[in-house]
């Protein structure tokens, strides 16, 4: 990728389209990323475990959330070190984790605790016998993890942090009757690059284009995120932004941020609708949106009044996109310098990423 947006050219399509280089995504790309894995709502109370499953349709990595009788919050491997069975099939409490296979248990934070029939054998337990533990980033609510980080959490998320630290995160409460998952007809990458700038507002999302003042639509860049801030027209619900914020003075709408290489966090005044992309194939992907209310009463107004019909016309055009690059007369697109700095900073972040060795 060329780093000057004004001479660049976009990604090849074969990107979006060959299996090799989907494939080669999964170790380059996701497992030195770092993924949102769950909430500390999944495990409130000690003694709780909660399964989950990192990218279940690309990387599939059985993972177990658990809170143990200290506190403690922990990201560990949900596969027994004796024979591979999955243990934690569903949230609950327990005193330890105990696989149903052989009986082989572990402490709440992965430690091995005890194995029958195993009085003869030699050099056991070492270390090996333990759970594997992941990395585990807190941040409000929200339980981050990597397989491999390439770097720790803090360098793809503190940006974000820092610009939207003033809000108070303990009253954020997720709501499943507003949290809905969409299966969209393109790859991961359209779909994340389509989010990643405003240009398309005007000719695709007509409510949100009159909730927000297009002319004064920005985007700032991070070394692994991005911010696209909306601002409101006159008479449409902001933020009441304290002091002590970056943007204190401007009538922000929304806040529009993406963290390498697929979640979007959009901050409303009502709350958060986190967006996680998980690939299911070279063109098809899983977006899951899920929300966070923190002021009911702003629910249904402004930028974040309906999300859905927003999904719908992006889901539009990128599968319509996915159809169109097939085509052999389509190899590079150019980028506005002005309105594409995103997509160009995700494209140079594949780039960068994918031919590492």
């Amino acid at each position: 990728m060329d780093p000057n947006i004004a001479t660049a050219k976009t990604l090849s399509t074969e990107f979006y389209l060959s299996r090799d280089y989907y494939e080669a995504s999964k170790e380059k790309i996701f497992s030195k990323t770092w993924q949102l894995v769950g909430d500390r709502e999944q495990i409130k109370e000690n003694g709780w475990v909660t399964p989950v499953n990192m990218l279940e349709h690309m990387i599939n990595e059985p993972l177990i959330l658990s809170r143990d009788q200290n506190g403690e919050v922990h990201c560990l491997s949900n596969v027994c070190t004796h024979r591979g069975n999955l243990m934690v099939e569903q949230p609950c409490k327990l005193n330890d984790i105990r696989c149903k296979y052989h009986g082989r248990r572990f402490q709440l934070d992965g430690k091995f605790m005890s194995m029958p029939e195993f009085k003869e054998v030699e050099n056991f337990p070492t270390e090996d016998d333990n759970l594997s533990a992941l990395p585990l980033y807190t941040w409000g609510q929200w339980l981050f993890t990597s397989l491999n980080p390439l770097e720790p959490a803090s360098a793809f998320l503190d940006f974000m942090m820092k610009r939207v630290g003033w809000m108070d995160f303990d009253k954020f409460h997720f709501r499943p009757d507003l949290s809905k998952d969409y299966l969209v007809t393109s790859s991961w990458a359209l779909y994340c690059e389509n989010y990643l700038e405003g240009f398309h507002i005007p000719f695709v999302h007509a409510g949100l284009n009159a909730a927000i003042d297009y002319s004064n639509y920005t985007i700032e860049l991070s070394k692994y995120s991005s911010l696209q801030l909306g601002i409101a027209k006159e008479g449409e619900l902001t933020f009441d932004l304290p002091k002590g914020s970056p943007d204190y003075g401007k009538n922000v709408a929304g806040y529009y941020f993406w963290v390498f290489p697929n979640l979007m966090f959009n901050f409303y005044p009502w709350g958060l609708s986190v967006n996680i992309v998980s690939p299911m194939d070279v063109d098809k992907c899983k977006v899951s949106f899920r929300s966070y209310v923190y002021d009911e009463s702003k629910l249904r107004q402004g930028a974040g009044s309906n999300l859905h019909k927003v999904e719908m016309e992006d889901e539009d055009i990128v599968q319509n996109v996915q159809k169109g690059i097939r085509s052999r007369f389509y190899k590079h697109g150019r980028y506005s310098v002005k309105q594409e700095k995103g997509t160009h900073h995700f494209h140079c972040l594949i780039s960068e990423f994918m031919n590492a060795q």
